[in-house]
């Protein structure tokens, strides 16, 4: 009687794919493989792993030998890590009982991506680790406030001006720019003063020249 099973087939690409068999048959696995002939596939790591109580243990086949550019490209846990494979791979899941037994289940990439997680020990938690940095102290916090900026509370270095420094220079602008205003100020007016007494002094040439002519009659 045909004994249908789900397996997982591991691309060279590093691609995984469920692949349900109507009859499984464990000397033809080579040809869910896409492989012509048997010459070199065989088993090549199996992986006892214990998930949720279940205790599993997963076989993976594949072929060591091959062409150049049809390697593997998919990270095994260890030991298969450091070994070099050829082509497609495939991985058949088993559940053994308390006395060692060993019976064929249906593995999925889920089920299988659960077991590699746990035969890696575990991934890191991101979440775990943010709540790591915020608990860490703040080397800031050490540093007296007279050697931070008032404005961002960073440490004030030879680039950095403090906030009084530059409302300091603001007021010595504004005080230059003042004593300029007087200045120009003063200049306008001595101009002014100039003018006039030029214009005075021309108003009585004209008021002479006048007089003059008034007494200049024509016969």
């Amino acid at each position: 009687m045909p004994q249908p099973l789900t397996i997982v087939l591991v691309d060279k690409t590093g691609e995984l794919k469920d692949l349900t068999v109507k009859d499984y048959k464990e000397d033809e696995l080579f040809k869910k493989c896409g492989f012509k002939k048997v010459d070199g596939f065989s088993k090549q790591a199996e992986w006892p792993v214990k998930l949720n109580g279940q205790k599993y243990s997963i076989m993976m086949f594949g072929k060591d030998d091959g062409k150049a550019n049809m390697e593997n490209k998919y990270d095994f846990p260890p030991p298969a890590d450091n070994k070099l494979l050829f082509g497609c791979c495939v991985l058949v899941g088993q559940l053994r009982d308390d006395n060692g037994k060993k019976s064929l289940i249906n593995l999925t990439t889920d089920l299988w991506t659960k077991l590699y997680e746990k035969l890696f020990g575990g991934f890191d938690d991101l979440t775990a680790t943010n709540d790591d940095d915020d608990d860490e102290e703040d080397e800031l916090d050490a540093v007296p406030k007279s050697k931070k900026t008032k404005s961002t509370g960073y440490l004030k270095d030879g680039f950095v001006v403090d906030d009084d420094n530059e409302d300091s220079n603001e007021d010595n602008e504004d005080y230059n720019s003042s004593d300029a205003s007087d200045e120009d100020s003063d200049i306008n007016k001595g101009c002014d003063n100039n003018d006039a007494v030029d214009d005075a002094m021309l108003l009585e040439d004209i008021g002479s020249e006048l007089s003059e002519d008034s007494y200049d009659y024509h016969e």
